[in-house]
């Protein structure tokens, strides 16, 4: 399987996945797995869950904003800046296991989505937000496999979703730390 025109590591990296990953469970199960990062859909639930709970309210909240940062640079800006086909609309007639999206390819919203979430989960709950990367590095991959993005849309998805959860995360704890000092001052 080869993908003339486009560059060779994303060449590589698709035609491996291609032709030794697909299979009757792999069909079945990553259109599911890609339908939760879909808008964010999963992580949204998510965030409104820990909305609902005094002790996980900043979480969700920090959530949020990381998305909606990934949202604002990447599929409102990035995308219809560069407006890189996917390579499902430069490679018609590749069978395809879910509609073609529409939008552009880079970055990749479902991942950056995905990785910003899964990062502040992480940096506020430590023992068990690292397992949030479980579902977004399969939402990841996913969107390779299924053969709408090429992987470096993905890798640019993940250092977007990685600098929004970042500047979210530092940002909140700056705020929180000025009102603390306002606080204090006030006494």
């Amino acid at each position: 399987m080869s993908f003339p025109g486009i560059p060779s590591l994303d060449a590589a990296v698709m035609a491996f996945i291609q032709t030794h990953f697909h299979n009757t469970v792999t069909d079945t199960v990553f259109p599911i797995i890609t339908s939760l990062g879909e808008a964010g859909i999963g992580w949204i639930v998510l965030s409104l869950v820990l909305l609902c709970f005094k002790k996980t309210r900043r979480t969700g909240g920090l959530v949020l904003i990381a998305m909606t940062v990934t949202l604002l640079f990447g599929e409102l800006t990035l995308k219809n800046i560069i407006c890189r086909l996917r390579p499902c609309n430069v490679f018609t007639d590749f069978p395809m296991l879910i509609a073609r999206p529409t939008s552009y390819s880079f970055p990749s919203g479902h991942t950056s989505s995905s990785f910003a979430a899964a990062l502040i989960l992480t940096l506020r709950h430590k023992k068990v937000g690292w397992l949030a990367y479980i579902p977004a590095v399969l939402i990841a991959f996913s969107r390779i496999f299924l053969f709408v993005h090429y992987p470096t849309d993905v890798l640019a998805g993940i250092l977007l979703g990685t600098l929004a959860a970042l500047l979210t995360y530092f940002a909140a704890k700056a705020i929180q730390k000025r009102q603390a000092e306002k606080r204090t001052a006030q006494i």
